[in-house]
């Protein structure tokens, strides 16, 4: 099996310091359907591990995470393709879970998912350090895009060894597509 794991805010859709609130607020970065479309067809499974603290602090609802998700799938749907499975982690820093990045928790229920005993190579996109500290843990490759905050983080450094950075989802599924078999 072809996995990755995506990250969603920054990686797929636009990312807000105020937090995306709203179904009106989820807005795809431009090629990003197009590209999980590509790796879809291509034979790729895509899955999505996201921290969405705003549950905790209040800023939205499940049910609303809920109509981003479904916006998300349709969007895709009408491309012939889906996500396979979204895992969130729904608690604020303070909450110390085990499933917010940095901690691998929702790599874990992935991994579960599939009945795979780690990650090793999966190709693991985010647009920050922790997303791709989340997935080393289970051996996972770490791949920075630079929408998000990703310019921000390549600028602070401390990006985990082997790091792979891209200009945006788009281009990390034209070098998989280039390199996979």
């Amino acid at each position: 099996m072809k996995l990755i794991v995506l990250d969603r805010d920054g990686v797929i859709n636009q990312d807000s310091d105020a937090y995306v609130k709203s179904l009106a607020e989820w807005q795809p970065i431009p090629g990003a359907l197009e590209a999980i479309a590509r790796l879809y067809h291509a034979g790729w499974t895509v899955t999505v591990a996201t921290n969405q603290s705003g549950l905790a602090r209040g800023l939205f609802s499940s049910a609303t995470l809920e109509a981003m998700h479904d916006q998300l799938q349709t969007l895709l749907q009408q491309q012939g393709a889906h996500i396979e499975l979204i895992c969130y982690c729904p608690h604020g820093p303070e909450d110390q879970c085990d499933c917010r990045k940095p901690k691998p928790g929702l790599f874990q229920q992935i991994a579960t998912y599939f009945d795979v005993p780690n990650l090793r190579d999966v190709p693991v996109v985010g647009d920050s350090v922790r997303d791709l500290q989340a997935g080393i843990a289970l051996g996972a490759t770490p791949y920075l895009v630079k929408t998000g905050k990703g310019e921000q983080t390549l600028h602070q450094g401390g990006l985990p060894e082997g790091t792979l950075v891209f200009d945006d989802l788009s281009a990390v599924a034209d070098y998989l597509l280039r390199v996979s078999p």
